[in-house]
C-alpha cells in the first residue's frame, strides 16, 4: 500500500493535487494540519481515497481533531500536527506521546522541515511543508512484510528510509 504524507499547505491546494496526480496510486493520504479548507478541497476532488487528518494550529475554525490513530497494513499510525507537543523545541514529548500509545509510525507537521527517523521500534516522520517548496513522503508498506519504505520528496538526498516493523493483528486497512 502507498501512503501520501503531506502537512503545512497554507493555501497551496495545486502543490497538493500535482502530489496526488503524481503518485495516483497512493491509497491513503495523511494530512498533518495547518489547511483544512486544502484538505476539503482535495477530499472532493479525490473521495476514492482513505483520509487521515488532523488540524494544526493555523486551522483556527477547524473541524479535524489535534491527533489521530489509524491501524494501516497492521502497523499503528498515531498523527498529529505537532505544535501542542512542542516540537520546535525538541521531540522528546512527541516521542514519549508516540509511546504512550503504542505507535508504530508517528507522523507530524509544525516545522515545515522533512525529517524521518526511527526511535526504538517506532518510525518518527515528518513530511514537510507542502505549501513551502512542495515537500512530502510516501510511505510504502504491506500486510506481507515487516518493512515500511519512506521516500521525501522533492529531494531524497540520502535515498530512502527503510525500516522493519511489525504487524498486528488489529483491524487495518489494507491492499
Amino acid at each position: 500500500m502507498k501512503i501520501l504524507a503531506f502537512s503545512d499547505s497554507h493555501y497551496e491546494i495545486k502543490a497538493m493535487q500535482r502530489a496526488i496526480r503524481k503518485h495516483k496510486d497512493a491509497e491513503v493520504i495523511i494530512f498533518c494540519g495547518d489547511g483544512e479548507s486544502d484538505l476539503q478541497t482535495i477530499r472532493l476532488e479525490y473521495p476514492d481515497k482513505h483520509y487521515l487528518a488532523v488540524r494544526g494550529n493555523c486551522d483556527w475554525y477547524a473541524t479535524f481533531p489535534y491527533t489521530e490513530e489509524m491501524m494501516i497494513c497492521g502497523r499503528k499510525f498515531f498523527v498529529t500536527h505537532g505544535h501542542l507537543l512542542g516540537v520546535k523545541q525538541g521531540y522528546q514529548r512527541l516521542i514519549n506521546m508516540g509511546r504512550s500509545v503504542s505507535a508504530d509510525v508517528v507522523v507530524f507537521g509544525h516545522t515545515h522541515k522533512q525529517f524521518t527517523s526511527v526511535e526504538g521500534p517506532m518510525l518518527f516522520m515528518n513530511p514537510g511543508s507542502i505549501g513551502f517548496g512542495e515537500r512530502y513522503s510516501v510511505i510504502e508498506l504491506s500486510e506481507d512484510s515487516d518493512q515500511v519504505k519512506v521516500t521525501e520528496y522533492p529531494h531524497d538526498e540520502y535515498g530512502p528510509v527503510k525500516v522493519d516493523l511489525k504487524r498486528h493483528s488489529q483491524p487495518t486497512i489494507t491492499e
